[in-house]
């Protein structure tokens, strides 16, 4: 008989099996504790291998309390922000628990972005140190001056670009670091552990406030989700570190794989001599493996599962992965607002196209865009979720302006819940969408297209592609014939990260609006997507 906390109700409201399932996993208070606790448990196993780099978790502990006695000797006080670029290197995995153990706050930041963006999050965080790679340390240079609180540079590495006098690279901090046992901090589970950024959809991106206790919890509920043990391999082959993968493999004393590099065939050769049993990567780079000319000879043993998350995967790759591999290939939904892991499906009985049910302790409910209704199950409407992972809230803003009275947090996402609740994101309210798994904003793409001296009037559409899932198509309005779709398209690469480029650009006499003003995005796109279902693109007009 079902319980009242797993039954799905008349309307949409779902919630996901009891916390208390999974108690035992939870580490605490404190979210450098769960590498402590791994290391006790765990000394010799291996916590984190890269090409040039393999760490037990002893040594992951040791190195994480060497950089900790460092920073904190920098600190002026307690609670200050140290930046850390999300690099797929285990120097993240050192920096973020070492950083957190010092008793500051890691702010991790994207290291895609350009000079403008980086000069936002860092300002925004009031970071005063940053652990960088040599390539976002050179963007930074030209804007120091914007960052007057940003007092310290250290390196991930040096690369033959960097100059020998330049910011002390992380290995040289640890070398450095003075001995001695570190000061307890006052910090409980309830404290900042974490600031993580927003994609900047309706703006400039929000600093988002984890606490100890939202990461922990959500690295129980996501690795119990995923089926992860202390004999798990996790092969990440994401282009950055996603906190999540770091924590999960932790809490359960798992073994992480950080591979990069743009073969998706020799990723799974590297699985398979990893012995992987976890594979996660983006559905760009999945549904270039379904299609890989050398997929039928593909092999990975011990592979147990496939895993992706944020756009959706394409039905057909999910086909092909699945009967080349014989392991469920499975999504999962989040937000940086939700540390990030809400709902994750089902590893024995999938669901093609969903999100799966929520998460141990999780609830899900679909409402009405405009009324605020809870609308039964199968009606499209936003989602809200809620759950102990749920963020502190904002950077400067009080947590009662972003989460109602019950504690539901709407999602800006549109979906619906199918009577075994089971969640199917189908939409999104605003105007984003989706490239690479990166979050893309219209909006930012056009100021950047109008600030061109020749460009009079743009509008940035999301336009279907086979393997990013979407790519900005842009309509512009030039004001001099001489300008063309390339010369348009390499301004905006000048200026934004790979995944806000133009990678269609349409030349047009002008742009329809609305009476008062306002563009018609949705008319838009369907004109634009209805003029190409041959497969042509305007790009070179």
């Amino acid at each position: 008989m079902a319980t009242p906390e797993t039954t799905v109700a008349r309307d949409s409201t779902v919630s996901g099996d009891p916390l208390t399932g999974i108690a035992e996993f939870i580490g605490g208070p404190r979210v450098d504790d769960l590498l402590r606790s791994a290391a006790e448990r765990a000394p010799e196993h291996v916590a984190i291998r890269a090409a040039a780099c393999e760490l037990s978790y002893a040594a992951l502990d040791e190195r994480a309390d060497s950089l900790a006695r460092a920073i904190h000797a920098q600190l002026a006080e307690p609670g200050q922000v140290v930046a850390l670029a999300g690099v797929l290197d285990p120097a993240f995995a050192v920096s973020f628990f070492g950083i957190a153990r010092s008793g500051a706050v890691p702010a991790l930041i994207n290291p895609l972005l350009l000079a403008d963006g980086l000069v936002h999050v860092l300002g925004t965080s009031g970071a005063v140190t940053a652990i960088v790679p040599p390539e976002v340390h050179r963007r930074l240079v030209p804007v120091l001056d914007r960052l007057p609180e940003l007092r310290h540079i250290v390196l991930t590495h040096r690369d033959d670009q960097t100059e020998p006098s330049g910011p002390p690279t992380l290995d040289e901090v640890l070398a450095s670091a003075p001995d001695g046992v570190l000061p307890a901090t006052a910090c409980d589970e309830n404290s900042v552990a974490c600031l993580q950024f927003t994609s900047g959809t309706t703006g400039a991106a929000k600093a988002v406030r984890l606490s100890h206790r939202n990461i922990t919890v959500n690295a129980a509920q996501s690795g119990h989700a995923h089926g992860i043990t202390p004999s798990s391999v996790l092969f990440n082959y994401l282009p950055t570190f996603h906190l999540m993968h770091l924590t999960m493999a932790v809490t359960f004393a798992a073994t992480l794989v950080l591979h990069v590099g743009d073969d998706v065939a020799e990723a799974v050769d590297a699985a398979g001599r990893e012995k992987a049993t976890h594979f996660y990567s983006l559905p760009m780079r999945l549904s270039r493996l379904a299609v890989h000319p050398r997929l039928s000879t593909l092999a990975a043993d011990a592979l147990q599962v496939i895993l992706c998350g944020g756009s959706a995967l394409p039905l057909p790759s999910t086909r092909a992965l699945t009967g080349r591999f014989g392991v469920p290939v499975v999504q999962g939904y989040g937000l940086q607002e939700t540390s990030p892991s809400t709902h994750f499906d089902s590893l024995s009985c999938p669901k093609t196209g969903s999100s799966g049910r929520p998460v141990a302790g999780t609830g899900c409910r679909i409402v009405d865009v405009d009324s605020r209704v809870v609308l039964p199950v199968g009606e499209k409407g936003e989602i809200q979720v809620r759950g102990p992972q749920l963020m502190l809230g904002y950077l400067g803003r009080e947590p009662g302006e972003d989460v109602d009275p019950d504690g539901w947090f709407s999602t800006g996402d549109v979906g619906y819940v199918d009577d075994e609740g089971v969640l199917f994101v189908v939409d999104r309210i605003k105007d984003v969408f989706k490239c690479d798994n990166w979050l893309v904003s219209p909006t930012e793409i056009e100021r950047v297209v109008l600030s061109h001296p020749e460009v009079a009037d743009c509008v940035v559409l999301d336009y279907p592609d086979e393997f990013s899932g979407s790519v900005a198509y842009g309509l512009v309005v030039p004001k001099d014939a001489g300008l063309t779709p390339a010369q348009l398209a390499g301004f905006v690469a000048e200026r934004l990260p790979y995944y806000a480029h133009l990678r269609h650009v349409e030349l047009t006499d002008r742009i329809p609006r609305s009476p008062n003003g306002k563009l018609q995005r949705r008319a838009l796109r369907e004109q634009v997507h209805a003029r190409n279902t041959d497969g042509a693109t305007e790009t070179d007009r």
